[in-house]
């Protein structure tokens, strides 16, 4: 056992003992060999490195231009490396302890408009199975505010289409049930009648969403059917900004934090809370509506112009 690569060990217990999802276990393990590629490059190991070396190592990854979010993760993988090496004796002190993550600025996530969603879904070509699959993958995917890789995942074991919900396994195996509406049910009854038969190529899945190989869609094939749908619409827009866009329309619509916590599969509220933020347009209505001086009569004149609005040598604060 000890003879193994401590990358691939490293591996093993991220699965285990931590319970990483196999894209997060992916992500780690793939930052931890660039850091011993890198280590070895200078005739170094990971059992030897100095924090000097690990400095060097992630500013030559910041310097090829990647974001503060990526650094983090970066940094994630090597302080989870250096604590299983300590855990199993292979060092006797954490070079990582004293480093800091790079500070992660705050995004507003980018969000659809409902009609802009529908447009584009509106979109599909249903003529073929491939787009019946498509049209009835979207519209789960913003029905429930799915990831990719659990719209792909899904399998009949976790669909219940009758009770209009599904089950899915998240990041850090966490399951959580979610119902989906009208609109994705009727067109998961029409893929499943029409579509996919058309798609299974005399194969056997328990996927719900095949490729036209008649194999479970993957994450690649998700993201690489909303690009052409994207262009196909001319609505900008990622395939996770349909998540997005679940999360900021049913806070709009007056569902609480919490509920929309628990559909979204966050373990911290504080992730959720940027789904809170109103969109420039609903700014300009709500100052519109309700700023004096901001309201203009359709005959033009201005609501400043009025006395009572204006106020007559008062300062305000």
């Amino acid at each position: 056992m000890a003879s193994r690569d401590p990358i691939d060990r490293y591996g093993d217990w991220l699965l285990a003992a931590r319970r990483r999802s196999p894209l997060t276990l992916e992500a780690y393990v793939r930052e931890a060999r660039s850091l011993a590629a890198w280590l070895a490059l200078r005739n170094m190991s990971v059992e030897k490195a100095m924090v000097g070396d690990i400095l060097e190592f992630l500013a030559s990854r910041r310097a090829s231009g990647l974001t503060a979010r990526t650094m983090a993760r970066i940094m994630s993988s090597i302080r989870g490396l250096y604590k299983y090496l300590r855990l199993e004796g292979l060092r006797t002190d954490d070079p990582t302890e004293l480093l800091e993550s790079p500070r992660q600025e705050r995004t507003l996530p980018d969000v659809i408009r409902a009609q802009d969603i529908n447009h584009m879904l509106g979109t599909v070509d249903l003529s073929t199975p491939g787009g019946l699959r498509d049209r009835a993958l979207f519209e789960l995917i913003y029905s429930c505010g799915l990831r990719i890789s659990e719209a792909a995942m899904l399998d009949f074991d976790s669909l219940y289409l009758k009770e209009r919900f599904i089950r899915v396994t998240g990041k850090r195996r966490k399951e959580r049930i979610l119902p989906f509406g009208d609109q994705a049910a009727s067109w998961l009854e029409r893929y499943l009648t029409d579509g996919r038969p058309g798609l299974e190529k005399g194969r056997r899945s328990d996927r719900v969403f095949l490729n036209r190989s008649g194999k479970g869609i993957s994450r690649k094939g998700v993201w690489k059917r909303f690009s052409e749908l994207r262009t196909a619409s001319g609505v900008a827009g990622k395939v996770h900004s349909l998540r997005h866009s679940f999360a900021t329309h049913l806070l709009a619509g007056g569902a609480d934090l919490r509920t929309v916590q628990e559909l979204l599969g966050h373990s911290d509220i504080s992730t959720t809370q940027i789904y809170t933020h109103v969109d420039a347009e609903e700014l300009a209505v709500a100052h519109e509506a309700y700023f004096p001086r901001s309201r203009t009569k359709r005959d033009g004149s201005s609501a400043a112009a009025h006395p009572d609005v204006s106020g007559s040598g008062g300062t305000g604060v």
